[in-house]
């Protein structure tokens, strides 16, 4: 008896590739097919991967059991509320939706429904990531820079969608109170959206976010720096490494000592698809379910908004 998980990629893009990619080598699980509105692309990656192309995600509505949808983010919401209605279980990559509405649709087709919903967060993957978080106690001000290159990629969205939800998303995981103030400023310089932007973020206990997020940057920059009582956390994504600086009582001194830390390497794409498929497979939560995908969303668009108006004025 075949019990393998059927799953498809919706979009083949440079990460949908990467996506199909890894469901075919996983065990466990069969990709049943890659879907792509650009023919070429859909039958060169078909066969890359030994899998049917199709070029309607229609035709395979109520054949598989899982999707990943890595489409623009404009097509996000149909294509979900589509397989969800057909119980198909969804990873979609962030943003989650372009508006809140469209993201608590989804949230209650797929509860009424008893579909999973999980939201394409991939720095909440990173190993290095994963080990901080047993460090992390009472942040009380973090500091994000996510820069790179022109890439040509998602200029669909602004900056802010593009990279900066990545941070709000990992911050929101990590301060567990209401963000009670939002100031933000951006510009566009090489599309028609927003670019470059800075966010300040203020949260109900007292703690303090600065996330500054860049396209057109020269230097290539994944870190966040957490500071806490007796403390602070530097993590670099890209390199996947963690630095702990921490204050210690010597010779009846205090004394800063350096701990760099670098776990196992491992390839966040495949542990976030291995979460998913997991979850699929048992049932449970997802580590970044659906409703998380719709929370950094929203403080997103409020960073949008603020950074507009001040824009515009």
């Amino acid at each position: 008896m075949n019990t393998k998980i059927k799953v498809a990629v919706i979009g083949v893009g440079y990460l949908g590739e990467h996506h199909a990619r890894i469901y075919s080598k996983m065990e466990g699980v069969e990709l049943v097919g890659v879907v792509d509105t650009d023919k070429d692309r859909a039958d060169s990656i078909a066969a890359k991967y030994n899998t049917k192309a199709f070029y309607d995600y229609k035709d395979i509505l109520g054949k598989v059991r899982a999707v990943s949808i890595v489409t623009p983010t404009i097509l996000h919401y149909q294509i979900a509320i589509d397989f969800i209605r057909f119980n198909t279980d969804i990873l979609i990559e962030k943003p989650i939706t372009t508006t809140i509405s469209q993201a608590d649709s989804l949230l209650v087709e797929s509860e009424s429904r008893g579909v999973l919903i999980q939201a394409g967060h991939i720095e909440r993957f990173n190993p290095a990531f994963r080990l901080m978080v047993e460090y992390i106690k009472n942040p009380r001000f973090i500091e994000s820079h996510r820069t790179g290159p022109f890439a040509g990629r998602a200029t669909d969205v602004n900056v802010i969608l593009d990279l900066m939800i990545h941070d709000i998303y990992i911050i929101l995981s990590l301060v567990k109170a209401d963000v009670t103030d939002i100031r933000a400023v951006g510009t566009p310089v090489l599309t028609n959206h927003i670019d470059i932007a800075n966010a300040r973020i203020e949260f109900s206990n007292g703690c303090v976010a600065n996330l500054t997020s860049s396209r057109v940057s020269k230097e290539k920059m994944r870190k966040t720096r957490i500071f806490q009582p007796d403390s602070y956390i530097s993590l670099d994504y890209a390199e996947q490494s963690l630095t702990m600086y921490r204050r210690i009582i010597e010779d009846n001194s205090p004394k800063i000592i350096e701990d760099k830390i670098t776990p196992e390497k491992e390839e966040p794409l495949f542990a976030e698809i291995k979460s998913f498929i997991n979850a699929v497979n048992y049932g449970t939560r997802p580590l970044v379910s659906g409703r998380d995908g719709r929370d950094a969303l929203k403080i997103a668009l409020q960073v949008q908004e603020d950074a507009e108006k001040r824009l515009s004025e």
